[in-house]
């Protein structure tokens, strides 16, 4: 098990029981400028942009208190479900919009930086590095695994029907917090100040 909080501690949970995980350094002006959004770059950005994210199953997600405090956005009517704590705006995770590919990247603010080596391994991917920030040049690693490692979280939920389990999606595959959509405006605001 491995805990999850957010920063004012509304909200609690956890990662149960052992199973396929990736970590990664995502470098994408998306995951950049959620965290812009909820003002939040100094606490989840690293020096060239990037966000450490643990990807796991949905089905292995826990919510033991604070879950009426979850609140989530859409950079786009298309992007991914940026989920957080309202209560204080600490980014939580991302997922795809369809129950069915049910992984969650988890965001390392709301987990227990002191556990990560020991509850989801010391090697570290990178990717999306091409639009990482500043110098020197960072050179993607470890996509190949990550990949391989995603269609096995997927494909394994969709057999085993464990992603109608999901704390974030309603049986019928609705999210169960309606996602903020930013407006064409809102986002070119966030892109500009990346």
């Amino acid at each position: 098990m491995h805990a999850i909080q957010c920063k004012c501690g509304s909200v609690r949970g956890q990662v149960e029981g052992s199973g396929t995980h990736s970590r990664i350094i995502c470098y994408c002006t998306d995951c950049r400028a959620f965290a812009g959004y909820l003002g939040k770059a100094a606490d989840v950005l690293d020096e060239q942009g990037g966000t450490e994210i643990v990807q796991v199953a949905q089905s292995r997600l826990r919510f033991l208190q604070g879950e009426d405090c979850l609140a989530a956005i859409r950079l786009s009517d298309t992007g991914m479900l940026r989920w957080y704590a309202s209560c204080c705006d600490t980014p939580i995770g991302n997922t795809i919009a369809n129950p069915k590919v049910a992984f969650i990247g988890l965001i390392h603010s709301c987990l227990d930086r002191q556990r990560m080596n020991d509850d989801f391994g010391s090697k570290v991917a990178a990717v999306n590095t091409d639009t990482a920030l500043g110098t020197p040049q960072l050179k993607q690693r470890g996509l190949f695994g990550v990949i391989a490692r995603f269609i096995w979280i997927v494909v394994t939920s969709r057999i085993s029907g464990s992603y109608k389990t999901s704390p974030l999606f309603y049986a019928s595959g609705l999210p169960r917090v309606a996602p903020k959509i930013l407006s064409a405006e809102e986002w070119a605001a966030l892109k500009n100040e990346l």
